[in-house]
């Protein structure tokens, strides 16, 4: 897609079905359900990144996370990558906590803890539901995900919003938070 240009709040750039804007991907704007979408990781890890600002504006999201982690234990949990809850947070705005991401930090050998196998796996979920539900109106929201502490790369997770969404119809909204730096 290339760079990405500098935009007020009242612009928008658009590819596709994927729309983004300058903003705040805890306020989505739209009809039907909004369904924010989010990395996670499978260490029962929550406290930095995009779950700050979740964490600021809802207690729920952090809350059920952490209980899908205690539920299943350590070990199993990590088998985890790739699943996807959905926690209602107001009548119409759920988040989706995606464990796309394979522990926190950099393995031994370098590896950034992104899995883009795992967060298309999520998105899959996602779509299915708004397939399922097609008299909510589902939409897509997010940030960037997956492209910060997990150290991923846009150009990889973009694909995987025309695969999952586009191609079903489900409108999505790519927030840049004002400023290029994300700060809750």
């Amino acid at each position: 897609m290339g760079r990405i240009r500098e935009m007020t709040a009242a612009q928008t750039m658009q590819t596709s079905s994927v729309q983004y804007v300058t903003g705040d991907a805890t306020q989505p704007e739209g009809e039907g359900l909004k369904i924010i979408a989010h990395c996670c990781n499978n260490a029962g890890k929550w406290g930095a990144g995009f779950v700050l600002a979740l964490s600021k504006r809802w207690e729920r999201p952090e809350r059920e996370y952490l209980r899908w982690y205690e539920d299943h234990g350590t070990v199993k949990f990590r088998r985890l990558l790739g699943a996807m809850q959905l926690v209602p947070v107001e009548d119409d705005i759920f988040i989706a906590n995606i464990v796309g991401q394979h522990g926190v930090g950099k393995s031994k050998d370098g590896k950034p803890p992104i899995r883009y196998d795992a967060i298309s796996k999520g998105f899959g979920f996602i779509a299915q539901y708004a397939k399922d539900h097609p008299e909510r109106n589902v939409s897509v929201h997010m940030p960037r995900i997956g492209c910060s502490l997990a150290g991923g790369s846009w150009s990889q997770i973009e694909p995987l919003l025309e695969k999952h969404f586009v191609t079903n119809g489900i409108p999505v909204t790519v927030y840049d938070w004002p400023g290029g730096a994300f700060n809750p």
